[in-house]
């Protein structure tokens, strides 16, 4: 009996190292690479924890700056904080605190130039949407409206449509096209939920046009 237990353990360690010999590195490399893989995973995400980390730091005191309103000095810490930590969230929001405090402070320039940043380099799609919609409105002001009809063409977030028709409308009808000018407000004002605010305003502005909304046949957002 202990025999044939003996032979049955033979059999079994010839078998195992049969397929060791056969299988053995590549389980070794393939175990390696996962263990690897999982290594790195776990860096990666404690490096993005430490960069978000240090990048909060660094925007609080921009955000500081921008408080004091000092433009200067925010503008020179935003510079730092995008220059170190461009990929993380808190670059694109000081961003554009920033360029509002360079609109309020008539940096009209320095702010398209921190807009067109946000609105190339944001991870997030809707603050470079918001980044547009802003460049826009800044272009309008300059009378350059080429440029922003094409920040306003850049911003395709599904949800900001309404605003990017409205915004459009301010432009064309500043460029004397009052017909389609309309169409967009209108655009803008059928996309626009009943509760929300700013949808009298561009009622307003079609009012003003001649042109004000059939509100029972609209078929709006309630």
């Amino acid at each position: 009996m202990a025999t044939q237990l003996d032979l049955q353990e033979q059999e079994q360690i010839d078998a195992l190292k049969a397929f060791w010999k056969q299988y053995g590195n590549l389980l070794t490399w393939t175990l390696t690479l996962a263990l690897a893989v999982f290594a790195a995973w776990n860096g990666w995400n404690w490096y993005q924890r430490d960069q978000a980390l240090k990048a909060s730091v660094m925007y609080d005191e921009v955000d500081k700056s921008i408080q004091q309103g000092d433009v200067d000095k925010a503008g020179r810490l935003f510079g730092e904080l995008r220059e170190r930590y461009p990929r993380t969230l808190f670059v694109s929001q000081a961003a554009l605190s920033l360029a509002r405090l360079q609109i309020d402070k008539g940096k009209a320039d320095d702010a398209r130039a921190t807009l067109g940043w946000v609105s190339e380099n944001a991870r997030e799609d809707d603050y470079r949407a918001v980044a547009q919609l802003r460049l826009a409105g800044l272009h309008l002001d300059a009378q350059r409206y080429d440029e922003a009809l094409r920040a306003l063409d850049a911003a395709t977030v599904a949800s900001f449509e309404p605003l990017v028709a409205d915004r459009r409308g301010d432009v064309l009808l500043a460029q004397g096209k009052r017909a389609e000018a309309i169409a967009a407000y209108q655009a803008a004002w059928k996309g626009l939920p009943e509760s929300v605010e700013y949808r009298r305003l561009v009622e307003a502005k079609l009012t003003s046009l001649a042109a004000a909304p059939d509100k029972a046949a609209s078929g709006a957002a309630p």
